[in-house]
């Protein structure tokens, strides 16, 4: 899928890395391949610069005269333009300034041309996933707003998944996010002394997931919230690591009543966790006889050998 330019890599860049997404729109698919790949270098630093919406000739050369006008610079041009005469153009200007580059869009058309034996709209700007997926997303976003911190235990009836535990864990995030990959997910804090919404119990168990965090990271994040809010003297335990721990083991009680498993997501992508909270709701669904309701654009895995 890189289209590049052979070079010897430096054993050790100095400075900042800077990497050029020439998009014909957003540049949002761009930009996540291009974090996701930025990822596995944790010990370097890179500048993701975006130009949007390159659909004429004159708009892209301006952006490649920018790139040019930064030349000496460690740069790397990844593009995502469905037009075939926009790329060439491009592939031609990173030859000559002899840049390393990656057209992220162009073999995944080609392949899919390849398979359907249909040949490509090559239309820029089109819509991506404005469908039936598309509202799934927005009304599990929304039901995740509305239900978070079990601001509606009845809802909790609804739900695909549920997320228990301690107050800064990652419950809000996470659930947000399952909303956006089309999961109706609502959270529940759990804190000692105060009784669990009787709904709780009436869902299938196996709905639920723990969540957990290191007590010392927790009580660093939550350190930083109460920062952010401008409050100070706080007696009540909140940020008292001793009374962090007590309150975890609190927590794990909590959920073993719940029977739910427990996920520990310090130092965690939100992707990963999301992944992972899905992976168990789905694992233990099939063990009770349940199922998992699976978003439209969502396929299943095909069985395993």
């Amino acid at each position: 899928m890189t289209d590049s330019v052979p070079s010897e890599p430096s054993d050790a860049p100095s400075g900042n890395l800077e990497i050029h997404l020439l998009a014909d729109s957003t540049g949002e698919s761009g930009v996540r391949l291009a974090r996701a790949a930025v990822a596995q270098f944790p010990d370097l630093e890179f500048t993701l610069v975006r130009h949007r919406r390159l659909t004429t000739t004159a708009r892209l050369h301006a952006a490649l005269e920018a790139i040019r006008a930064r030349r000496g610079r460690p740069t790397a041009v990844f593009f995502t333009l469905v037009s075939e005469e926009l790329a060439s153009i491009v592939r031609a200007a990173c030859v000559e300034l002899e840049l390393p580059h990656a057209d992220l869009m162009t073999d995944a058309m080609r392949a899919l041309e390849q398979l359907s034996g249909s040949h490509a709209d090559q239309v820029p700007m089109r819509p991506v996933g404005v469908e039936a997926d598309y509202f799934v997303r927005i009304s599990a976003i929304d039901f995740a707003v509305r239900n978070d911190d079990g601001a509606q235990p009845a809802a909790l009836a609804e739900c695909d998944i549920c997320l228990v535990g301690p107050s800064r864990s990652g419950k809000t995030p996470l659930s947000i996010y399952l909303g956006y990959l089309g999961y109706k997910a609502v959270n529940v804090p759990l804190v000692p002394d105060i009784p669990l919404p009787v709904e709780l119990f009436a869902i299938e168990p196996w709905r639920i997931v723990g969540l957990t965090l290191d007590a010392e990271r927790l009580r660093t994040i939550r350190s930083e919230r109460v920062r952010g809010l401008g409050v100070r003297g706080m007696k009540d335990g909140y940020v008292d690591l001793a009374s962090i721990y007590d309150e975890l083991d609190d927590v794990k009680s909590l959920q073993r009543r719940l029977r739910c498993p427990v996920l520990d997501t310090t130092g965690m992508a939100l992707e990963e966790a999301a992944a992972r909270i899905v992976d168990l709701v789905e694992e233990r669904a099939g063990k009770h006889g349940g199922h998992l309701r699976r978003p439209p654009g969502v396929a299943s895995e095909l069985p395993r050998p």
